[in-house]
């Protein structure tokens, strides 16, 4: 559908040393924003993006980075072109 984005927030659990060299590597993601992140190796990323499958790309990406030990989606909207879900 033309005019649709994909919004998806996803939480990564990582292992806490690796967590400076992972921060950097998610953010040269296509679409991803990192919006928080804590000691213990957790991270709330948002994606944003055209196409469905794009998040599924990005979370099998994201699950190959060293330092991952999981991401998992737990939320996922279409917005219209307009910003209203369609």
């Amino acid at each position: 559908m033309p005019g649709i984005l994909h919004i998806a927030s996803l939480l990564i659990h990582c292992r806490p040393e690796l967590m400076p060299a992972l921060l950097p590597n998610l953010a040269r993601l296509p679409g991803v924003e990192i919006h928080r992140h804590s000691p213990e190796g957790k991270l709330v990323v948002v994606l944003e993006v055209e196409h469905e499958r794009q998040i599924l790309d990005c979370i099998d990406q994201i699950q190959q980075l060293p330092g991952v030990l999981s991401a998992a989606l737990v939320y996922h909207e279409l917005l219209s072109a307009e910003g209203d879900t369609p």
